[in-house]
């Protein structure tokens, strides 16, 4: 299999650099990268194009480790009118990710060794991200028995992440041997928090507009109390517990306390918690109905800032496609969920580097390094450096565009932020040495798929060269 073809990339600054929280980009020393094959070979300043190099101007752009998703819905197998690996990671190369763990709640679920592999096959053949199936706790999610978390384990996926995310695992005991259970080779329970109780038919956050509006509310409450009783069983099992799209402004001061005594607790937030509110529930457009739900505009504060202190670990998307029909209907009949994977680093501009809140190098901590390391992804870079992997993402973050449907690059269109004005864009994205984004534009699938399969047996030649 022919080797990719080297890229030359020339006066880029590294997030790495830029420490300051609010400090002009132009602060940090530009530096050319070399990619060959799939590493990044040399790093420095002046380097000279070689012959076959692909060369890219970057003055101007910013460049990452490439990001990483620690929670998508891929869909497939089971719902693919929604979503597929392919599209799902088309979409997730056009945002800057090289790589995603995919959610469990799939048809069948991935609560077996055969679906995880056959899951992460389907994005080895795709090309533009690397798959990381997540297992459910319990089997087809029904909350009753575990899964089988060892097979999962063991199999060639390699599953360390496990969540019955869509559900909660409700049962205290069940919670309790799962935590045990990954706790014998360091894999993590991922959680929804959500009371199903506290949380019966409901629409929205509760509150004074649910009231107003006359949908049934969804109690703060049912997500804190779970966290709350979780952090004790983590403590007790002395397991790792990550939990889910953390919403509301008392789940951060759980989180902050449980830190303090130290649980092995990490926490994620979605763009959307971090942004949006439950006034758009007003509209009633199905866009914004969501799981967990719009919070009101001091949760959002309260989550920023959490971001900032350090309170809450990643940034995560939850992208969870729907087809058109079970958005573009009545309120209290739609799905719930949002596309996120193409706009998550707009977002975090937006909420985050603009406001001052985190620095770039933070940025990348929470959108690449941290999430790589929850999830134990195995070969992604913990720097731009020469001899490192060459997963990268180049970011253009000076102006603004109109977010629309052209940005949408996975089979569903159910955005909540078309029509807004973004900040910056994905210039160029790179998986394994090779370009999946090429001056914003998705490369074609071929080509990539063509790629993937010399990057993966220029790795296999790697691997037993090692061995």
């Amino acid at each position: 299999m022919t080797a990719n073809p080297s890229i030359l990339i020339r006066g880029v600054r590294l997030a790495s650099e830029l420490t300051e929280r609010g400090a002009d980009s132009a602060s940090a020393t530009p530096v050319d990268l070399r990619v060959s094959g799939d590493r990044i070979v040399e790093r420095g300043v002046g380097l000279t194009a070689q012959s076959d190099d692909r060369i890219i101007d970057a003055a101007g752009l910013i460049a990452l480790t490439g990001l990483v998703d620690l929670h998508t819905h891929l869909r497939e197998p089971g719902f693919e009118q929604s979503e597929t690996v392919l599209s799902g990671t088309r979409a997730a190369a056009a945002g800057g990710f090289t790589s995603v763990f995919a959610m469990a709640n799939t048809l069948p679920v991935q609560d077996t060794a055969g679906v995880v592999e056959q899951v992460q096959a389907l994005g080895d053949a795709a090309g533009y991200a690397t798959v990381r199936p997540i297992g459910a706790v319990t089997e087809d999610l029904a909350g009753e028995k575990l899964s089988e978390i060892g097979a999962m384990a063991q199999s060639r996926a390699q599953v360390r992440v496990f969540s019955d995310d869509g559900k909660c695992v409700h049962d205290p005991l069940l919670m309790r041997r799962a935590l045990e259970y990954v706790k014998t080779f360091n894999g993590v329970i991922a959680q929804h928090a959500q009371d199903p109780r506290l949380t019966e038919g409901a629409q929205m956050n509760e509150g004074a507009l649910s009231s107003e509006l006359g949908l049934k509310g969804w109690p703060a409450v049912a997500e804190e109390s779970i966290i709350a009783r979780d952090v004790l069983l983590a403590e007790h099992t002395g397991a790792r517990l990550h939990i889910c799209h953390l919403s509301t402004a008392g789940s951060v001061e759980v989180v902050r306390w449980a830190k303090a005594r130290g649980v092995q607790i990490t926490a994620e937030v979605t763009p959307h918690h971090l942004i949006l509110t439950e006034e758009l529930v007003r509209s009633y457009d199905a866009r914004y109905k969501v799981n967990p739900p719009l919070r009101r505009e001091e949760d959002v504060r309260a989550l920023r800032q959490a971001v900032a202190d350090g309170v809450i670990d990643i940034i995560a998307t939850d992208h969870a496609p729907h087809p058109l029909e079970a958005k573009e209907c009545e309120w209290d009949a739609a799905a719930f969920g949002m596309v996120g994977l193409e706009s998550a680093l707009p977002i975090a501009l937006a909420t985050l580097i603009q406001e001052g809140h985190v620095s770039w190098a933070e940025l990348e901590t929470l959108l690449s390094q941290r999430p790589a390391q929850i999830g134990g992804l195995a070969g992604h870079p913990t720097a731009l450096d020469a001899g490192q992997p060459a997963d990268l993402v180049l970011v253009d973050p000076s102006g603004t565009s109109t977010f629309d449907l052209s940005d949408l690059k996975g089979l569903s269109v159910n955005s909540p932020y078309l029509g807004m004005e973004l900040p910056g864009r994905i210039a160029f994205t790179i998986r394994r040495g090779y370009l999946t984004v090429d001056a914003g534009e998705l490369v074609d699938v071929d080509t990539v798929a063509a790629a993937g399969r010399a990057a993966g047996a220029q790795q296999g030649v790697a691997t037993e060269v090692a061995a």
